[in-house]
């Protein structure tokens, strides 16, 4: 009985060791490096398109954004983010794109179960926690610098 079971776990090795997906940890991190670099070079491709028609630096910056974050959510509504991101990596899902590929892959996902049920409710469940940690790092660390100032420490 106890050859049984290991032979048993021995066949379920081999067929773990068969289906798992072999990464190169190396190619993964050039193929991110390229892919994350590409996207920020777009950003700054568009930041100074803007800048030479005329448009302010401060509205500029905000056009890419906007500009960036569209594109994600066209790329996920038409389903093109996954073999994109497979390729990519955190290249892809780091940026402003990844996260506007969270935020947007939430609200395709439940638009079936309505407006207010399904999108309203469900549309932060990735990026939410983001959202929520970001805001609240970012006033406490503003609450240091502020009594840092008052102190004339800085």
């Amino acid at each position: 009985m106890e050859e049984k079971k290991k032979n048993a776990q021995k066949a379920y090795q081999a067929y773990v060791d068969q289906v798992t997906p072999k990464h190169s940890c190396l190619k993964n991190s050039l193929y991110a490096f390229i892919s994350g670099g590409l996207i920020c070079a777009t950003g700054q491709g568009l930041l100074n398109f803007f800048e030479y028609m005329g448009v302010p630096h401060d509205i500029a910056s905000n056009y890419m954004t906007l500009l960036l974050i569209l594109t994600s959510v066209i790329l996920t509504g038409f389903n093109l983010t996954t073999p994109i991101a497979k390729f990519a990596g955190a290249g892809f899902l780091v940026p402003i794109t990844g996260f506007a590929n969270s935020v947007t892959a939430c609200a395709i996902e439940y638009k079936k179960e309505g407006q207010v049920f399904g999108v309203g409710s469900k549309i932060f469940t990735i990026a939410g926690p983001v959202i929520l940690y970001g805001i609240v790092t970012s006033a406490f660390f503003g609450t240091i610098f502020y009594l840092l100032l008052l102190t004339g420490w800085v």
